[in-house]
């Protein structure tokens, strides 16, 4: 591998990235092993974001660099239409397992994106081979993030995303966002106030009608719009009101599955049954990319009374690659051995304490924290929206610490293997910037 910085940096279009900046000061990365990134110049950086949200494990598993080596030498490639490999039936197995058998089936694809989109369409022609084709709605919430497929998109609530591409999706419309800083800052795991905004559902049923309605997809815990953590009752309610009026619900759980709040996945956390649920990131630790869509059982059968044929006309050249099952084994297999859950549960109280050692430093307007994930909220400079962060972002990496920002907000989501020593020099790090900041 290059581990020098390239003699041209021009032809790469990079994503999501202010690529004018970024060219003028790159920031390259060229090797990583467990909380730690090495960039081009040998300096080390303590990953504070896993990767973008998708190495709960830490950097260069050796379990999972050595099942992937094993697979690409064994099985590069194997076609998903009416094909199949061992490898992608046994992760779905090993999946239905570690849910506790609560879905039954599981639609791999490449991205969260595209897991989403998946799980849109799932629920669109769910409800048409059950006569009720007249339910095409969707409904999404205002700051949710669900990739940047046009379903996700339509769906998902962030300006930004949204305003380039046209009018997107008809017939899509949006919950109000939980977010208040007035009634719900600083709060540590679920805000007491806002509850009631699920109620926001049964309006925009009264205006849609029910029968009108396929689904309504939620983050659990908003992670890239900047940590929105629910209200205490909030997810229980929209599962009240979608069984009552026979909605799907969604839970978009790309960013919170696989440990991210030191539980399985969110659902577990705040235990709510959701209809399907959209993965990717920790499923293979971020090492090959890799999504899937947890499908109840009932939903998977109701397109099996079709004729005779193919039953969903939905899929991916690289659905279930084998080198992406062979990795989402083998990061499997490292929760369990390595107990990582249980580690990350007896880290929670310690990160949570040094997240809100935070309070009262210069720009910070609120600090929120569940699991093992964090939002640090700043003042935005007059007339320069998310200028502050970025200002911080790009000090954390000079000062060797991998962050993320989005607009005026830090998110904070580390590896879950990190250590008390670890939390100390992020944090340690943090306040040094925070307090220099413009």
């Amino acid at each position: 591998m290059l581990e020098s910085q390239p003699a041209d940096l021009a032809p790469y279009w990079m994503p999501f990235t202010a690529n004018r900046d970024f060219k003028a000061n790159p920031r390259l990365l060229v090797s990583a092993e467990g909380m730690y990134y090495r960039d081009v110049h040998g300096n080390s950086v303590l990953d504070g974001a896993a990767g973008l949200w998708c190495v709960p494990l830490g950097h260069a598993q050796p379990k999972i660099v050595q099942a992937v080596q094993t697979m690409v030498a064994q099985l590069d490639f194997a076609p998903s239409f009416q094909m199949g490999h061992p490898a992608a039936f046994e992760l779905a197995e090993r999946l239905d397992q570690y849910t506790n058998k609560r879905f039954g089936k599981f639609f791999y694809t490449n991205s969260g994106s595209e897991a989403v989109d998946t799980a849109l369409k799932i629920a669109l022609a769910y409800h048409r081979a059950r006569g009720d084709a007249a339910r095409t709605r969707l409904i999404g919430r205002e700051r949710g993030y669900h990739g940047v497929g046009f379903g996700g998109m339509s769906v998902g609530g962030i300006a930004g995303n949204r305003k380039t591409f046209g009018s997107l999706l008809p017939g899509v419309d949006h919950l109000p966002h939980t977010h208040n800083l007035e009634q719900n800052s600083y709060s540590r795991g679920e805000p007491e106030w806002g509850s009631h905004l699920a109620d926001e559902l049964e309006r925009i049923v009264a205006l849609h009608d029910a029968s009108t309605i396929a689904a309504v997809i939620v983050e659990p815990v908003a992670g890239s719009t900047g940590v929105l953590v629910p209200p205490k009752g909030y997810l229980k309610r929209l599962r009240e009101i979608c069984t009552k009026h026979g909605i799907l619900l969604i839970f978009d759980e790309v960013i919170t599955g696989f440990g991210r709040l030191t539980t399985p996945f969110a659902f577990d956390y705040f235990d709510v049954e959701p209809d399907m649920v959209t993965t990717a990131k920790g499923l293979t630790n971020g090492t090959v990319p890799m999504g899937a869509v947890f499908v109840k059982q009932r939903i998977h059968d109701a397109f099996m009374y079709g004729p005779a044929g193919i039953e969903l006309f939905h899929g991916y050249t690289y659905s279930g690659h084998p080198l992406a099952c062979a990795a989402g084994l083998a990061t499997l297999e490292v929760f369990e051995e390595q107990k990582v859950l249980e580690h990350a549960r007896g880290m929670a109280g310690y990160w949570e304490e040094a997240v809100h050692s935070l309070k009262g430093l210069p720009h910070v307007v609120d600090l929120r924290s569940i699991g093992l994930i964090a939002g640090i909220e700043l003042a935005p400079i007059a007339g320069k929206p998310g200028a502050r962060a970025f200002e911080a972002f790009k000090r954390a990496f000079e000062q060797g610490v991998l962050i993320r920002v989005t607009g005026d907000i830090i998110a904070l989501s580390p590896p879950l293997i990190l250590e008390k020593k670890h939390v100390d020099e992020l944090f340690g790090k943090l306040r040094d910037i925070l307090k220099t900041l413009p």
